[in-house]
């Protein structure tokens, strides 16, 4: 086999290309290794201010909490417990009772109403119909930079008080 001659311009065009490659490559390798650390600073955040997180919070470096309905609603009956509430339940979804503190924004809404969350270290639980939505609202809000949020697993569907079973004899 034959091998190729490259020109000098050819051979110098090439290596430009390769560096270019690697210069991207490396601003990648940057940018996740920003958010590991970003992550890391806001589980010892956590840590610091004696925050209950589990053991696979930590080892998997979650960015947000899943919290179990039970213990979502043992933080919000604690009276000295600072905290923000919201509600993005989709705008047509109408429970029993809402949570009387909650902001509600909507989930079709939140990524141009999340501004008027006061408070990027508050804790933050967020509610939906079914956790869905709140899931996604706290991947979103980690990505704005919210460190101490807590998606309420099963959503309104499983919190205390407002679970539809309380309602299954009654008539529409």
């Amino acid at each position: 086999m034959k091998k190729k001659s490259f020109s000098l311009s050819e051979q110098l065009q090439v290596f430009e290309e390769d560096i270019d490659r690697l210069e991207n490559k490396i601003f990648e390798l940057e940018s996740k290794m920003e958010k590991i650390i970003q992550v890391e600073r806001d589980h010892l955040i956590r840590l610091k201010n004696k925050e209950d997180v589990s053991d696979e919070f930590l080892a998997q470096g979650k960015t947000y909490q899943d919290l179990s309905p039970e213990k979502a609603w043992k933080f919000y009956q604690q009276e000295d417990f600072n905290f923000i509430f919201i509600d993005v339940s989709s705008g047509d979804f109408r429970p029993l009772k809402r949570v009387p503190e909650a902001i509600h924004i909507p989930w079709e809404d939140f990524s141009d109403r999340f501004i008027e969350i006061q408070s990027r270290t508050v804790p933050i639980f967020i509610i939906s119909e079914d956790g869905t939505n709140s899931i996604l609202a706290c991947e979103f809000l980690v990505k704005q930079g919210f460190y101490n949020c807590n998606n309420i697993s099963g959503g309104y569907k499983h919190w205390k008080g407002f679970q539809f079973s309380d309602v299954s004899g009654q008539s529409a």
